[in-house]
């Protein structure tokens, strides 16, 4: 099979399935052996349930998982054609010709091998097989049932039907299945979770009917196989557990949670600071004030940690103002050394860039300048960082030091996507495909660390593209969408998408970031959905001050900024939340209300933590619909109650938000403040 991502169906008569062609075997107390026409298979229960591996780890070197594996103590049984594995509350039941299994947790069967099946033959599609560099894994799927996870989707938070690939990509939009932030982890609400630990691309055909529309046919695109099969009894549980396994996020500085302040771009540092004296002027709220990548790069010789000197001769009376006007301050970067700049060559001299296996040499990234056109600056041929090679990794980390002395606040890591080309080859001996995902993963680890180690108001950035780990060094945020009503239901499913998957801190473009279209609307309602998202950045193509959209929109915004800040109290305790548990700021109905089945299908809205279901409006003209879970549920900021249990419709006024809470609970409100350093003692409770 081709690692192409395309539709046409594989050939599934020529695949030759596993067989267990001997009978398996405890190598050891804890690690079962089964032999195949392809290799050993080795198996193992533990905490995090049924692994299957083909070798052992070797991947750690990636750090991508953090929970180590207790295995439990395994008893066997059985011959070659059938035989049964117990170990704590698992029992799996292996058969032969073709190796097939059945998974059992207290005697409930959790998972199968995919049962369609073919006229002469027991099983239509390969239970397990090997092909090239290729494995596939076909399980079961309920008549019924959803799939969720699979990292950052614009689509439908079920995958059922759909065919996903785990490859990051500079998507240039929320418009299609390619995304930034992925991860090979998928679970249903009836218990089973599937986790491939891999830094390789996974395919998944979830129930994709041009495949099989009753199975999960998944396709690791690596000659080695590690997989985790579990079960958990709800779906809090299951993100929790592989939350164990692959990381939890720390909780954000407290001024994270404030308003971000952007956009492509501030053009001179007069502009930037007109800008931060006008929104002290007209008391907008917010905390950080970001200089977008040309904002303070020279775009022919980025990046190298420089201001570019005929701008910035001199930046730190720039910061020095800023600082003093309370500002937070966020700089962008991105993992890539311009051919122009004598950095390019001393990089190349010690090793530290990605090399191009067919010279040696450091290989030479062209850009694609076709999505550039007149808005965005074509970049110059450049290297890419490889961070595989410690010293690579320790000089990118330690270089970000002078940048946090000046004052900076957070580091915009943008891009990530860049390892495309099977002939770039990295210090780890990986290359291409196999190193494409979790380089990723690699860049956000290396900046965070540098702002652990010295930003003097916490750890905190974001990061554009991510992989299975990447939710251990907050924030992501959600790429480049188009500035229309589609681009922010994209986004909204985008962000709990990315939630459903490990990913408990996000943020969007409020506005949207292509093109400048001046929707006020549009931008009013962007504002009023992001305010009960993790993070909260205004920023696009164009100003995205209040202001500049017309006095209603203007009033709007203002009003929308001032609740989010009062909430501050209420967001903290969430984000801690999401450090010790794994959910997510913004929790889809499906993760929120598992035993609500009516309210799945509502995938626009969404819980902010525990206690604040948010409808946002996502049509020009303020119209609303939606479903409230049972219960009774009073409207935030009014005596209205609502009974749940339905479906409903309204409009929405224009600085209206549709905001609810269960009856009998409260919200902790602070004050209304412009920044998060002014005193926030001052809490009230609604309803009182």
């Amino acid at each position: 099979m081709s690692n192409a991502f395309n539709t046409v169906e594989p050939d599934w008569n020529s695949i030759e399935p596993a067989d267990i062609v001997q009978t398996p075997y405890l190598a050891s107390d804890d690690m079962l052996v089964v032999p195949t026409q392809y290799g050993q298979l080795k198996l193992s229960i533990s905490q995090f349930g049924l692994r299957i591996q083909n070798t052992d780890d070797d991947q750690h070197v990636y750090g991508m998982l953090t929970g180590k594996c207790e295995n439990e103590t395994l008893v066997f049984s059985g011959d070659k054609d059938h035989c049964t594995l117990l170990g704590g509350d698992y029992r799996l039941e292996l058969f032969a010709s073709p190796l097939h299994f059945k998974l059992y947790k207290n005697d409930e069967l959790v998972q199968q091998s995919a049962t369609d099946g073919h006229f002469v033959r027991q099983h239509r599609l390969p239970p397990f097989a090997k092909t090239d560099n290729q494995w596939i894994v076909c399980l079961e799927l309920g008549y019924d049932e959803a799939v969720y996870g699979l990292g950052e989707k614009w689509a439908k938070l079920d995958k059922r039907g759909q065919l996903v690939r785990s490859y990051n990509h500079d998507a240039l939009g929320v418009n299609a299945e390619k995304s930034y932030k992925n991860t090979p982890y998928a679970w249903s609400p009836q218990g089973w979770n599937l986790f491939i630990h891999t830094p390789s691309p996974v395919t998944h055909g979830v129930g994709y009917a041009l495949w099989s529309q009753r199975a999960y046919v998944c396709i690791v695109e690596d000659a080695l196989l590690d997989m985790f099969l579990y079960h958990e009894a709800t779906p809090a549980k299951s993100i929790h557990t592989y939350s164990q396994l692959t990381g939890f996020a720390p909780t954000p500085p407290t001024w994270s949670l404030g308003v971000i302040l952007s956009k492509a771009y501030y053009k001179d540092a007069e502009e930037l600071l007109a800008v931060a004296r006008e929104v002290r002027e007209k008391e907008m709220p917010c905390d950080v004030i970001t200089l977008d990548g040309r904002a303070w790069q020279d775009t022919d010789t980025r990046f190298a940690f420089e201001w570019d000197p005929k701008r910035y001769a001199d930046p730190k009376p720039v910061i020095d103002e800023l600082k003093a006007l309370g500002f937070k301050i966020c700089v962008w970067e991105y993992p890539m050394i311009s051919v122009k700049n004598p950095l390019f060559k001393k990089a190349a001299d010690n090793g530290w860039l990605i090399k191009d296996k067919r010279t040696g040499e450091a290989y030479r990234y062209e850009w694609d300048l076709s999505p550039f056109g007149e808005v965005l600056t074509p970049l110059p041929d450049s290297g890419i960082l490889d961070f595989t090679h410690p010293e690579a990794y320790e000089f990118w980390r330690e270089s970000h030091k002078p940048l946090f002395e000046l004052g900076v606040d957070m580091i915009k890591a943008d891009f990530g996507e860049q390892i495309e080309d099977d002939n770039m080859l990295s210090y780890s001996g990986d290359s291409g495909n196999r190193l494409h995902n979790v380089y990723s993963k690699l860049y956000n680890q290396c900046v965070y660390e540098a702002a652990q180690k010295y930003c003097k108001t916490g750890p905190f950035l974001f990061s554009r593209s991510a992989w299975t780990g990447s939710q251990r060094y907050p924030s992501q945020w959600g790429g480049d969408p188009q500035a229309d009503w589609h681009g922010l239901s994209a986004s909204i499913r985008g962000s709990l998408s990315w939630g459903m998957s490990g990913g408990p801190f996000f943020a969007t473009d409020i506005g949207g970031f292509y093109k400048d279209t001046r929707d006020a609307e549009l931008y009013v309602r962007w504002t009023q959905a992001s305010v009960f998202s993790a993070h909260m950045r205004l920023h696009g193509i164009g100003p995205r001050e209040p202001w500049s959209y017309g006095d209603a929109a203007s009033a709007a915004v203002f009003e929308a900024l001032k609740l989010r800040y009062r909430l501050i109290p209420y967001l903290q305790k969430t984000a801690e939340q999401a450090s010790v548990s794994g959910l997510p700021v913004q929790r889809a109905m499906a993760l929120a209300f598992p035993d609500e089945p009516l309210a799945h299908a509502f995938e626009q809205q969404f819980m902010c933590g525990d206690d604040l279901l948010v409808v946002p409006c996502v049509v020009p003209g303020g119209k609303i619909k939606y479903y409230l879970p049972k219960g009774e549920w009073v409207r935030l900021g009014t005596n209205e109650v609502l009974i749940g249990g339905d479906y409903k419709e309204a409009v929405l006024a224009l600085n209206e938000m549709a905001v609810f809470i269960p009856k009998g609970k409260h919200i902790t409100f602070g004050p209304e403040v412009q920044h998060t350093d002014m005193d926030m003692s001052d809490t009230t409770v609604w309803p009182a």
